[in-house]
């Protein structure tokens, strides 16, 4: 007997990969797996489960790899600002001269 994937339509036609969250996409890709190391892998559905997994597989890595180009552009901006702050040192001694100017 087929399983159905659980990110189906009611005509059981699976929905878009990029319709997917990257965590109902891992794991509808979890499910096929599991299907496949059982060793009871429905003929008529082998191809078309293997195209799903591939479809899958190459939709979580594109989104990796545009997650992390976002990561490596925003860490060096929140570097940048970490850095234009003021040490605890630096902070203490600008409170001390204001303070000083005030008396």
């Amino acid at each position: 007997m087929a399983t159905r994937s659980a990110n189906s339509d009611n005509d059981g036609a699976a929905r878009p990969v990029a319709d997917l969250s990257y965590s109902d996409a891992g794991a509808e890709l979890d499910g096929i797996i599991a299907e496949f190391e059982t060793g009871v892998v429905d003929v008529d559905r082998l191809v078309d489960q293997l195209e799903r997994a591939t479809e899958i597989v190459d939709e979580l890595d594109r989104r990796l790899r545009r997650t992390r180009m976002r990561v490596e552009e925003l860490v060096p901006r929140l570097e940048a600002i970490g850095q234009d702050q003021p040490e605890d040192e630096e902070l203490e001694e600008i409170e001390d001269a204001e303070s000083d100017a005030l008396f």
